[in-house]
Order: C-alpha cells, then sequence, then structure tokens
C-alpha cells in the first residue's frame, strides 16, 4: 500500500494531484485545513482493516463485573430507609447488558474525569468549545469541498458518455469563459435541438438576448455622467474617449469636465490637460467640498462628465463618494468601468461595491488586451447590467464604440481559447453549479 501527503490551494486542486500521482484508484484517507489551503492524505492499493474477532474472556469478565455493580445498587436500596427495592429493577439491566454483551464486542468506557467545583466559572471552557467547532466546521467544509470536486467529475463523466453532443457545446463555452449557471441556462435552452451546428447558432442568438445594451445615447442625451470602478480599470481614459467625441460632433462649448479623484498622484493634472487640449472647463472636486456645490455653476452646461477615484471597498471615503453619487437630486447616471482583463472574483467585487450609488449600465474596456470577453458578460447577464460602450485600444477618440449585442457575442466567440479544457476543468466547471445551489439553499 502506497500512503502520501499532497498540499494544495483548494480541494480541487489537491484532488487533481491525487489523480496524476497515484490514479483514479486511489482512496482519500483523510483531510484538513491547514495554513495556505488543504492537506489530503491519499492511499494506492487501501485495504480497509478486518474487524478483530471478539474477546471472550474480556466479555466474561465485563459480565461479572456489571453482575458485582447491579448487586451493590440492591444491596444499598434496601439498606437505605424509605427507598424501595432496585433490586428487580437491577435484575432486568443485568440481563440486557448480559444479552448485548453475547451479541457484541464490548467497548470500555475511559475513567470519567472529576467534576470541576461548583465556584469554577463556566466560561473556562467556552474557548475550548469554539475552537472545537471551528475545527468541526473547517472539517464539514473540506468534507463538502471534496464531494462537489467528485460530483463534478461524475457529472462530466455521465454528460460525455449520455449526451456527447451537449459536452461539446460545453467545451465551447468554457473555451468563452461563460460561468457555469450561465452556460446551463444557455445549454437548456438548445437541448432539443440535435442538429450541432443548428444549436450553435441558436445558443448565440439566446446569449445575445440575454447580453442587453443601453438604449440610450450619452452624447445626444447630455446630462451628468460619472464614471465608477476601481482603480486601473479605464475611467479616465473612457471620459477623455468620449470627451473628446462630443467636442468633434457638438463642439466644447457645452461640455464640462469634474475630477473627484484627489487621492492618485497626478490624477486630477491628467483631467486637467484634457481640458486644456479640448478647450473645455475643469472643476475639482475637493474630499471636503460638497458635489453639489461644485455641480451648481455648471448647471448650463448640456454634457457634464464626473470622472471618479477609484478606491478599495472598505476605504470610508469610497462610501462618502458613493452617497454623494447616488444623491437623486443630481440626477447623475453612473456607469461601471470594468476591464475585461481582470479575474472574474474582481469584477464581481467591483459590481457589489459600487451598486450602491445606482448603476445605469456598465462600460467594458481593455478588450484589446483581453484573453476571454465571458466573465465580464457573464456578470453583466447575471446582475442585468445594460453594456453602454466597449473599449478595445489606448486611441482617443476611435477606440470606444457604442455596445450592440450581437457584436458583444461575436467578440466573445472570436477570443476564445484555441486549446481544448482539460477534464479536470470541465469537472471543475460542472462543480461549479454545485457551489452556486449550495449558497442559494445557504
Amino acid at each position: 500500500m502506497q500512503v502520501k501527503r499532497f498540499f494544495a490551494a483548494d480541494m480541487r486542486q489537491a484532488m487533481k494531484l491525487v489523480r496524476d500521482e497515484l490514479g483514479p484508484d486511489a482512496a482519500i484517507l483523510s483531510n484538513r485545513r491547514v495554513a495556505g489551503g488543504v492537506e489530503l492524505t491519499a492511499a494506492l492499493d487501501y485495504q480497509a482493516p478486518a474487524p478483530a474477532a471478539p474477546n471472550a474472556e474480556l466479555q466474561a469478565e465485563l459480565r461479572k463485573t456489571h453482575a458485582k455493580i447491579a448487586q451493590a445498587h440492591a444491596d444499598l436500596s434496601i439498606r437505605a430507609p424509605g427507598v424501595p427495592s432496585a433490586a428487580p429493577k437491577d435484575k432486568q439491566l443485568l440481563g440486557a447488558i448480559s444479552a448485548a454483551d453475547s451479541r457484541r464486542e464490548p467497548v470500555i468506557a475511559p475513567p470519567r474525569a472529576p467534576q470541576p467545583a461548583a465556584a469554577a466559572p463556566a466560561a473556562s471552557a467556552a474557548p475550548e468549545d469554539r475552537r472545537a467547532l471551528e475545527a468541526m466546521r473547517s472539517e464539514l467544509s473540506g468534507l463538502r469541498e471534496l464531494l462537489e470536486v467528485q460530483l463534478g467529475s461524475m457529472a462530466w463523466t455521465q454528460v460525455q458518455s449520455t449526451r456527447p453532443q451537449q459536452a461539446g457545446l460545453w467545451r465551447r463555452l468554457q473555451r468563452m469563459g461563460l460561468p457555469a449557471d450561465l452556460a446551463r441556462h444557455l445549454l437548456d435552452s438548445v437541448a432539443k435541438i440535435q442538429d450541432p451546428r443548428h444549436a450553435w447558432r441558436m445558443l448565440l442568438a439566446n446569449f445575445a438576448q440575454l447580453a442587453k445594451t443601453t438604449d440610450a445615447k450619452i452624447l445626444e442625451e447630455g446630462g451628468v455622467v460619472a464614471f465608477v470602478g476601481p482603480a486601473g480599470m479605464g475611467k479616465t481614459t473612457t471620459l477623455a474617449k468620449l470627451a473628446a467625441n462630443y467636442v468633434l460632433k457638438y463642439g466644447p462649448q457645452s461640455l464640462a469636465l469634474v475630477s473627484m479623484d484627489s487621492f492618485r498622484i497626478g490624477a486630477q493634472e491628467q483631467i486637467k490637460t484634457l481640458g486644456r487640449i479640448l478647450d473645455v472647463p475643469v472643476t475639482l472636486v475637493d474630499p471636503g467640498q460638497s458635489l453639489a456645490q461644485a455641480l451648481a455653476p455648471l448647471a448650463r452646461k448640456r454634457l457634464v462628465l464626473i470622472d471618479t477615484a477609484g478606491m478599495p471597498a472598505n476605504d470610508p471615503a469610497l462610501k462618502a463618494q458613493l452617497e454623494a453619487l447616488a444623491n437623486r437630486q443630481l440626477k447623475i447616471r453612473n456607469y461601471l468601468v470594468l476591464g475585461v482583463t481582470s479575474q472574474s472574483q474582481v469584477l464581481k467585487a467591483a459590481y457589489h461595491s459600487y451598486r450602491r450609488c445606482g448603476l445605469s449600465g456598465c462600460v467594458l474596456t481593455k478588450l484589446d488586451e483581453a484573453a476571454s470577453l465571458g466573465e465580464a458578460l457573464g456578470l453583466a447577464i447575471s446582475q442585468r447590467l445594460p453594456v453602454a460602450y466597449i473599449a478595445d485600444g489606448p486611441r482617443i477618440p476611435d477606440d470606444l464604440h457604442p455596445a450592440r449585442s450581437h457584436q458583444l457575442v461575436s467578440r466573445a466567440v472570436s477570443l476564445q481559447a484555441p486549446e481544448e479544457p482539460s477534464e479536470e476543468t470541465m469537472a471543475g466547471m460542472l462543480a461549479g453549479l454545485y457551489q452556486s445551489n449550495a449558497r442559494r439553499a445557504g
């Protein structure tokens, strides 16, 4: 028997290490959380130990001991005044114990620890109880993650054997980077179509219907528009492209720029430089200044573009900034700027941090650097966030285009990964469905 320990960042990677080194027949002996990930103990050619044969001498000694205890209880009951005899009950207990001992192997209980004094504080055991509870939660979390990985692997094997056409569609959607729940929804919509090419065309058509875009045109409608999002997503560049397009179409007289970013070094200098190039006024909002006061002199401007500061989600200044942008009296339309090169978890965190100001839509940037578009589109679809613009390069103002649903889907298809996903990747994609279902159930 070959026994080995495996360390990985999560259960899915640990299971992959086990399969790669010991093969699919390896048995998982234990799993636990450790610093930096999980630890699995696996064995190859593992055989469960046979149950030990019952010890007849030990059983006889235990029966004698139980008989003596029962007899002692009976004697004490007879000697105690006013207390009815417990001998019949003890005899019944002795018979039940003897019958049970004759059928199974006895378990010897450890000696009972002395009880603490009544004056001892009960809170002394609380830290130990909490540690035990945390250890139990960690163990259950590891078992649940292990079960999800196993279920994902089994589900993918079943899909390949029973529905090979759908398995092929699963692979193509995974290459596009679509989330598992969205991929399943799209596959369910074409489950009854037998022809693979027709199924793929209908799937993309359904995908385009789900990918909503904004009907509103910022340049034509005007108003007060703010671009929000984490640092590095392309807010200032997007504002510059939109402002340049407006000046080329309508002139600089009815446009104004506002900067709320007094935290990043050089941010306000960028806006000032842009204002000088476009010949439009620039208003800088200090941290202690009210946004309403800064916007009041710009009431006659047809379009006001606001550049905001990208800050961590736990920064108190971010909360104040979002509250100012959410002021209904100012009638600000806020657009979340998302760089499609960011990880899926970063995009989700950005949405949940900035949705508090009320989002009218989103702008997808850095398409020229993206390896896939599915993660960003999946977030926009799941949160019902329409896409207003896409930016696919650094040129101002050329590389900014109004979003169209069919073009978004076409770009997502063109950016799909060229290589086929591995079996572990597909099993992990299906395991994600069990994880999302568990979160919704919880």
